[in-house]
């Protein structure tokens, strides 16, 4: 990874500053973290490590921590080594100081530390794959229900879960730190128009984000692959604002969800002096999550960006339907409705869902 000149340069520099560990800001292959580990004379961390540490500080579900210690144990499985030359000697189950069943004749610790990581690692993704049963069929509930979904992505510290709060009273923790965020929110939020859509906060993405993670919060990203529209939150105070926004559209691309309609919201613009200036390839708003500031403009975007879901309808209807009335204002927007002769001539725009119950209890004619 490095050269010899360099890895002195490096040793003496963590002596000087009394370092604990060294971190590189780059993936590094188990022989190498081992060659520096045994040169540095200090711990040594590498990209997908620490990341995968503020993971598992960070998960609060039982979800979430499955899914950073299938990651976590992915990690790890290629870089156990025999660290003690005691552990290396070859033992059978009943030797001198073994335990029944613990040890098979000829295994090596190494070996036995590696099948207890299988082991345990097939144990996680089992149970994994039940709770992600349980919220696949909660998601399949959400389809039947006619609300579309509208999910907040974009880089770690953008302020997605801040303006998730401010939108719709989550209580999602928000913090300036990476991360914050690792289990998805899913909450209702209404639009002009009487127009209702879920809401979802997701885990925030970074630069080179570990495919270990990607791969174990697939269903988690499944939220961000099934929504109707992607609000990409973007901190438009950030030097790095395209070279973040790209990083976004990358994981998009590789998660499956490259092609859904999107709306760029530009954040923290109370932190700028002038507004946001970049041409971007979507339509976006500006505004301030904490200030409160656009967010009646978000809101109508959003809105405006949804309109190819709704279909308008223009129907007559028994009068004494009323319940079907309340139903299209209740799922969207009546744009006008005329009571004469025990009829009801309406036109209302509407989910696809509820336009088909409408036309299928209208009158002919």
């Amino acid at each position: 990874m490095i050269g010899r000149g360099k890895t002195v340069e490096v040793r003496e520099l963590a002596q000087r500053n009394d370092a604990s560990v060294v971190i590189f800001d780059d993936a590094l292959s188990p022989a190498q973290a081992r060659n520096l580990e045994n040169e540095l004379k200090l711990r040594v961390v590498d990209r997908a490590q620490l990341i995968l540490d503020i993971f598992a500080q960070r998960a609060r579900t039982l979800e979430g921590k499955l899914q950073v210690e299938i990651a976590q144990l992915s990690y790890l499985q290629p870089r156990l080594t025999r660290q003690w030359a005691h552990l290396s000697r070859q033992t059978g189950g009943s030797g001198a100081g073994g335990r029944i069943g613990t040890r098979g004749p000829g295994e090596t610790q190494l070996e036995v530390d590696r099948r207890r990581v299988r082991e345990r690692l097939t144990r996680l993704k089992h149970r994994l794959s039940e709770v992600e049963r349980t919220r696949s069929i909660q998601r399949r509930r959400r389809v039947e229900v006619p609300y579309p979904t509208v999910a907040l992505v974009g880089y770690t510290n953008s302020g997605k879960s801040t303006l998730m709060n401010v939108l719709t009273d989550a209580g999602v923790e928000t913090a300036d730190r990476p991360f914050s965020t690792l289990d998805p929110t899913i909450r209702r939020l209404k639009l002009p128009g009487n127009f209702q859509v879920m809401l979802a906060d997701t885990v925030g993405f970074i630069h080179r984000l570990p495919h270990l993670l990607i791969e174990a919060f697939k269903a988690t990203l499944e939220e961000v692959r099934t929504a109707d529209l992607l609000l990409h939150v973007v901190d438009a105070s950030s030097p790095l604002l395209e070279e973040r926004m790209q990083v976004v559209d990358q994981v998009l691309e590789e998660i499956g969800a490259g092609a859904t309609r999107r709306l760029i919201v530009l954040n923290k613009i109370d932190l700028l002096p002038d507004a946001p200036r970049g041409r971007y390839d979507y339509d976006y708003v500006t505004l301030s999550a904490l200030r409160h500031r656009g967010l009646d403009e978000l809101l109508e975007a959003i809105a405006r960006a949804l309109v190819p879901l709704r279909e308008e309808v223009t129907i007559t209807l028994p009068s004494a339907r009323g319940d079907l009335v309340a139903m299209a204002r209740r799922d969207g927007e009546v744009l006008s409705a005329e009571y004469q002769d025990g009829v009801v001539a309406m036109r209302a725009r509407v989910s696809p869902a509820v336009a088909g119950r409408l036309r299928k209890a209208a009158l002919a004619g």
